[in-house]
């Protein structure tokens, strides 16, 4: 399982051993994430487990007796010394999951150093979850990382070697397959997502590698997004989960699989009564597509795109601040093909209103490589309907070009900003301590590209169209800035000359 603390920056690793959000492992914006185009969920070949719908009027012992014998132990010898792996089992540092998987390995350190003894080989272990008689099984990418052997054991002590079918990092899940020549038992997805905050769930794994344990709660939330990537919507529930839980099942009461446990929210690395799970819809599709084709396939657009807060909503001319707005449009790709622009903001897609980022992220990963959806904007003042080609998520996505911009001196009164001309446009000199500008994240070295929609080249540009903004008496002007970390859209209010 992993821990979640909302006061880490995001640049850390989910794979680093230290912290307050922790793997359940025992040992362990760009558009075009989100979860796989194909929109089906796994099919057991035949019945599952478990499917009566009844409330356990006297507890939960006849559901569990039926689904845990589908719930296994993944036993996994690592590749890489546990010191070698810095942001977990040879992540980057900085990947957007690297925080949630802080764990220590087998519940305690090897040695003082984390290295394990000589001689001895690294080793993770989590849970999974058998999904068709014929061995498939579930659990979570982090889980069987860097994996070269990997071992199931299922609750009546049998033992099988397992081999990785396919892992998807950006949604943490893995498939693998045993072969034997016996019929496994297996549990099914659920199907349809009508799962709803206090509905009773148990979660069942092999916490702290104690073998099968099972624990019960409720659905706290839905669509939590712990930061974990654009395409975050998690379940979150208070049955106990801890280290080793992840990759194991969390049910319904009918037996159904409602979720992959993989993240817990723990300052002590313990149970705190704060876990969370991927979602079945998310994880059928994702895995479907693993056994498909060992990889997922998802939809593409190639745009940068941000929040509208109250700010920009008044700069753009609307009334709420919901939908997503498109900062940067990459050269070549299906977004740019198909007319989106710079400023777009966009509403809905194929008629689903879009009420923010992570909303069209999901969407758009979900739509299949080729197909055409119709994009509902609002541009330059008017509502535009515009259909778009949908591409193939690229394995290296391209990124804008920045180039640092000299320093000049000028200074433009009243948005609390030092400016220059410089060869690439108008750039930031230094930005007031206490300024609107500051508190929005404007820095020393951004460059501005625009104001107001219009191209900015030099600082009589940015004068004529600040002027014209005072002279319309709106009340803050619209300037897209460009960083290092790509370009965004910020609304500085208008104060009088």
């Amino acid at each position: 399982m992993t821990q979640f603390d909302p006061k880490l920056e995001k640049t850390k690793s989910i794979f680093d051993n230290k912290g307050p959000f922790v793997a359940a492992v025992g040992v362990a914006a760009i558009i075009g994430f989100g979860v796989a185009s194909l929109d089906r969920p796994v099919v057991a070949e035949t019945s599952p487990l478990a499917l009566e719908s009844a409330i356990p009027m006297a507890g939960f012992a006849d559901m569990v007796e039926r689904v845990t014998p589908a719930v296994v132990s993944v036993h996994v010898v690592q590749r890489v010394p546990v010191a070698d792996r810095g942001a977990r089992s040879g992540r980057s540092q900085g990947h957007p999951l690297e925080r949630y998987f802080r764990q220590n390995p087998n519940g305690n350190n090897p040695s003082p150093r984390g290295t394990p003894p000589r001689g001895v080989r690294p080793q993770a272990q989590g849970s999974g979850f058998v999904i068709s008689s014929d061995g498939y099984i579930v659990t979570n990418h982090h889980v069987i990382e860097n994996g070269a052997e990997v071992t199931v054991a299922f609750g009546d002590g049998t033992e099988h070697s397992a081999q990785i079918i396919g892992t998807d990092e950006k949604t943490d899940l893995a498939l693998l397959k045993i072969e034997a020549s016996d019929v496994f038992p297996y549990v099914a997805f659920k199907q349809g997502d009508d799962l709803r905050v206090g509905d009773w769930v148990v979660a069942v794994g092999n916490p702290f590698g104690l073998g099968g344990t099972v624990t019960s709660g409720i659905v706290s939330a839905r669509g939590r997004d712990i930061g974990a990537g654009p395409y975050d919507d998690f379940i979150q529930i208070d049955a106990s989960i801890n280290q080793g839980n992840s990759g194991g099942p969390t049910f319904d009461l009918s037996g159904n699989v409602v979720g992959v446990n993989t993240a817990i929210f723990s300052p002590t690395g313990g149970n705190v009564g704060i876990g969370f799970a991927i979602p079945a819809s998310v994880a059928s599709r994702v895995i479907a597509d693993l056994r498909d084709t060992g990889s997922v396939q998802r939809g593409w657009l190639g745009v940068a795109i941000q929040p509208v807060g109250p700010d920009l909503a008044e700069s753009l001319g609307l009334n709420e601040d919901a939908g997503a707005l498109i900062a940067e449009v990459m050269a070549g790709s299906p977004a740019q093909a198909g007319g989106l622009k710079r400023g777009d903001l966009i509403q809905a897609i194929d008629g689903l209103a879009m009420e923010e980022p992570k909303d069209v992220s999901r969407a758009v990963a979900n739509l299949t490589a080729g197909s055409t959806s119709t994009f509902d904007l609002w541009r330059e003042g008017r509502l535009v309907t515009i259909e778009i080609k949908i591409g193939a998520y690229p394995d290296e996505p391209q990124t804008a070009a920045l180039t640092p911009a000299p320093e000049t001196n000028s200074v433009l009164e009243g948005l609390g900003l030092a400016l220059a001309d410089s060869p690439d446009g108008v750039v930031i000199r230094s930005v007031a301590p206490s300024s609107e500008a500051a508190e929005k994240g404007l820095r020393a070295g951004n460059l501005i590209v625009e104001v107001g929609g219009h191209n900015i080249e030099n600082l009589s540009d940015l004068v004529s169209d600040i002027t014209q903004a005072r002279d319309a008496d709106r009340k803050s002007v619209l300037m897209l800035v460009r960083s290092e970390q790509g370009q965004r859209f910020v609304a500085l209010k208008l104060h009088d000359a």
